[in-house]
C-alpha cells in the first residue's frame, strides 16, 4: 500500500493520515483501508494510487477489493446503511461495528462519528481480533477529529488528487 500525499493539508489530516498509515503498518493482513463520510463519499484510502488505476479501467492487482479503495468505499458505505436500518428496524440502538467473513478475505465496518465509517479489507489469515481492536483505537483517536471542516477538506484533497492523475 502506499502513502497518501499530506502535503498542503492541515495538521488534522495530516494526523489522520498518520492514523491510516500506522493502522495499515501495524495490522499484518491487511489489504486495503478506506474511511467513508455519512454520505457515502470516499475521504481518506490506503491505497490512493489504485483509485487512478480503476478509473481508467486498469487491471487491478488481485488481493483486494476489484479496483480500488473507491470501491471498497462503496461496499462499506451499503453495508453501514444495511446495518443503520436494520438496528433501526429491531430497535437495538446505533450500530458500532459490523464483519463480514468470506472464504478468501473479510471485511470490517466501524462507525467513526456523525455517520462516518471505516471500512477495512483483511486477508483469510488476517486475525479478527486484532484487526478489531486497532480499528477501535483509530475510531477512538479519530472520531473527535473528523468535523465537517476536515471531511470537507479530505475530500476536496481525493478530488484534486484524482484530478491531478487523469491529466
Amino acid at each position: 500500500m502506499t502513502a497518501p500525499s499530506t502535503f498542503g493539508l492541515s495538521s488534522e489530516a495530516r494526523n489522520l493520515h498518520w492514523l491510516l498509515t500506522n493502522l495499515v503498518e501495524e495490522v499484518p493482513g491487511l489489504l486495503s483501508v478506506a474511511v467513508v463520510s455519512s454520505d457515502g463519499l470516499l475521504l481518506l484510502s490506503s491505497d490512493p494510487g489504485r483509485n487512478a488505476q480503476a478509473r481508467e479501467g486498469r487491471t487491478a492487482r488481485p488481493g483486494g477489493p476489484k479496483g480500488s479503495s473507491a470501491d471498497l468505499a462503496t461496499v462499506v458505505s451499503g453495508i453501514g446503511s444495511l446495518t443503520i436500518g436494520a438496528a433501526k428496524l429491531m430497535a437495538f440502538g446505533g450500530v458500532r461495528h459490523t464483519m463480514v467473513a468470506m472464504d478468501e478475505g473479510s471485511l470490517f465496518v466501524m462507525s467513526i462519528s456523525d455517520g462516518s465509517l471505516l471500512g477495512v479489507h483483511g486477508s483469510a489469515d488476517c486475525d479478527m481480533s486484532v484487526v478489531a481492536y486497532h480499528m477501535a483505537l483509530f475510531v477512538g483517536r479519530a472520531g473527535h477529529v473528523l468535523t465537517p471542516e476536515l471531511r470537507s477538506e479530505l475530500r476536496k484533497s481525493l478530488e484534486a488528487e484524482s484530478a491531478g492523475s487523469t491529466r
